[in-house]
């Protein structure tokens, strides 16, 4: 077993800073389109969402039938780019008003989910600007961390102190081992695609316990 996850471990990284235990997982296959990025940084950030989709035994598919794309990273070099991007607008409500707030905060990433009526995600809409943190990581490290981020629905305090990736040995980013178990333990089937009630996490405790002995 690993020692990080213990039930209140668990517990915490869905419960959000005004104390409510919220869990989502997807509840469809993950159609994902980059905005803002060189043609030959591409290959690296599509390899970084496929290995945490691989992972979580989630698809990819080219289109989603509903919404055409529903993970869409937008790279930007300032937030002001985003009022100026067509149509934006229309799929972030109120997009003016978070532009300013996140020029305020001098934030460099933030994240809208979209859900399906049982409560599983749906969309995701992904905001990086690109200040000297983000730009010191490569593009393929860059894309796991979105990635882990966005393929759950996370409490908003999940990573402020600890990270989800970290350097090996040998200098290769790696996704944390227990992170890596919890995604996994996430997308079991039996478990359902959205939760509210705390003891849901010890559900996904004992799924990350099975999976850690037999896998």
């Amino acid at each position: 077993m690993l020692p990080d996850l213990t039930p209140d471990a668990i517990t915490a990284l869905f419960t959000r800073a005004d104390g409510s235990y919220l869990f989502a997982r997807w509840g469809r296959p993950i159609a994902p389109v980059v905005f803002g990025v060189t043609d030959a940084s591409l290959p690296a950030i599509k390899g970084g969402i496929a290995a945490v989709a691989e992972l979580a035994k989630l698809p990819l598919a080219d289109t989603d039938p509903e919404l055409g794309a529903n993970l869409m990273v937008f790279f930007v070099r300032d937030w002001g780019e985003l009022t100026d991007t067509p149509n934006l607008d229309r799929l972030v409500p109120d997009l003016g008003p978070l532009v300013d707030r996140l020029a305020a905060a001098d934030a460099n990433q933030y994240r809208i989910f979209r859900f399906d009526a049982d409560g599983g995600i749906k969309a995701c809409f992904v905001f990086l600007c690109m200040d000297d943190q983000l730009a010191s990581l490569d593009a393929g490290t860059l894309a796991m961390q979105q990635m882990v981020q966005s393929v759950l629905l996370w409490s908003d305090r999940a990573f402020t102190n600890r990270a989800a990736l970290v350097q090996g040995p040998d200098g290769t980013v790696l996704l944390r081992p227990d992170i890596a178990a919890l995604i996994r333990a996430a997308y079991d089937p039996v478990l359902p695609p959205a939760a509210r009630d705390p003891s849901h996490a010890l559900r996904l405790y004992a799924r990350t316990g099975a999976i850690q002995k037999f896998n």
